[in-house]
């Protein structure tokens, strides 16, 4: 395959990854975007395998090694269950910074031959930032995996003098990068890729569990730039384009989440988050249990319904279960939406996907800010496997970990119905005052079973 021929192709798969990101935006063109995006990685895997200094027996070793690849991807993608894709996008993302490692490295072992000058330097550089990103996307995904698999514990790892780590580990690290260019040795690379695998996992680490989704998302712009880092190294016009969409999106995708959690951009990125100000507040009351029975009269009775799935309903795998409440209930004439936090479940738009399966209508879907000052006009708020986003100390107490959070105020309604397995606090150890509010009550036990006992109860 011509170079001319290579580099249209590139140009194709660029174009269609961009249109697959901006498809992503919107639910109904989602399919179409992804088709996108699996049509411009085939061109771009053909276009590379098939290209200008690729034969002989590399092209003898690379196919049956993309084939064990694509059988090792289907076969995980389909074992996969919806709850796990958090620590699986993790793991992902720990792969593209270990082989953005593996590359600096072997180009470290090839030297500078056939440069000159400050394609020497320019090249060092890239070799050096390629093995750092990589190095710290590598361990930080690794952590993340372990915190979202629950391998590791969801709360923020805080060590003394932190931040003067972090910062001393990245001043070493400069100055090791100006000893490799200055060429005292190969083992300031190797130092520097120690260095930042330690930093890569007290970053992670150091960030709670109510900002896994921030941490899954920064992960992905990590990848992203660590990719692109590697497509300098290579020479590879379209793994720099590749890696610097992904690496944006992903960064501006962070900013977006930050911003709905009334978080510092940077402080997050630094590590850090998710531990408590001071004393919690104290909680008045007490939790008030329910049955099956009084939450369907409550819903036969009720007008206004707005649902808040969060990560519970995953665990329950009740998306199925939820869609047929909701259409029962429209089938009533009843109005029935859904409230959608900006970082409800451990995966950026993580309810959005499963309510997409369960074929839950798009158009009753909406955002916080859509639906919030709708409250005090609800009948029903019913909270599926939700704490933080629903949390008033967030309002109530600034010494909460999410002192400040936008969340949604389901309080306000005239009734809400939690359905939860029992009264511990959740992924991030924050105790919830709506649990012991005097609209709220209790429906202790799965989600599944719980609605699908519900379903059986609708007159």
């Amino acid at each position: 395959m011509g170079i001319g021929i290579v580099t249209a192709t590139y140009i194709a798969a660029s174009v269609l990854f961009i249109l697959a990101l901006g498809g992503l935006s919107n639910q109904e063109k989602a399919k179409r975007a992804v088709w996108y995006g699996i049509v411009g990685m085939a061109f771009a895997v053909i276009a590379t395998v098939f290209g200008p200094g690729i034969g002989g027996w590399s092209i003898v070793l690379l196919i049956p090694l993309l084939g064990v690849g694509a059988f090792i991807g289907m076969v995980v993608a389909q074992r996969v269950e919806m709850t796990e894709m958090p620590q699986l996008v993790a793991a992902l993302h720990s792969f593209v910074g270990l082989a953005a490692v593996f590359i600096g490295l072997n180009s470290d072992i090839l030297g500078t031959h056939g440069l000159v000058g400050a394609e020497i330097a320019i090249h060092e550089v890239e070799v050096f930032l390629g093995v750092f990103i990589g190095a710290i996307t590598f361990t930080g995904s690794i952590i993340a995996y372990g915190k979202l698999a629950g391998k590791i514990d969801g709360k923020a790892l805080v060590l003394p003098f932190r931040h003067v780590l972090n910062i001393a580990a990245l001043i070493l690290s400069l100055i090791l990068l100006i000893m490799y260019m200055n060429h005292v040795g190969s083992w300031t690379l190797y130092l520097m890729m120690i260095i930042a695998f330690a930093l890569g996992a007290h970053l992670v680490a150091a960030i709670g569990g109510a900002d896994m989704p921030v941490v899954v998302s920064m992960l992905n712009s990590y990848s992203g730039w660590a990719a692109a880092a590697t497509g300098f190294l290579l020479g590879n016009d379209l793994l720099i384009v590749t890696g610097a969409l992904v690496g944006s999106s992903g960064a501006i995708l962070s900013y977006i989440m930050c911003k709905a959690m009334n978080r510092s951009f940077i402080s997050v990125i630094l590590g850090g988050f998710g531990g408590a100000k001071g004393p919690a507040m104290e909680i008045d009351g007490e939790m008030v249990a329910t049955d099956v029975n009084s939450v369907a009269a409550q819903l036969n009775e009720a007008t206004n319904i707005v649902i808040i799935p969060g990560y519970g309903m995953a665990v329950a795998q009740a998306q199925q279960s939820v869609s047929e409440l909701t259409r029962r209930l429209r089938d009533k004439g009843k109005n029935v939406r859904f409230a959608i936090h900006p970082v409800a479940g451990r995966l950026p738009g993580h309810m959005n996907v499963l309510l997409a399966e369960a074929k839950v209508p798009y158009d009753i879907v909406l955002e916080m800010d859509e639906i919030n000052d709708d409250f005090p006009e609800t009948d029903i708020a019913i909270v599926i496997g939700s704490n933080d986003i629903v949390n008033p100390a967030a309002q109530e107490d600034p010494n909460s970990p999410i002192a400040g959070m936008p969340v949604l105020e389901c309080w306000k309604a005239k009734s809400v119905i939690v359905s939860k397995r029992g009264q511990g606090t959740g992924y991030s150890g924050i105790e919830n005052p709506l649990f012991f509010k005097e609209n709220t009550r209790m429906l202790y036990g799965d989600a599944k079973v719980s609605l699908d006992q519900i379903l059986q109860s609708l007159t």
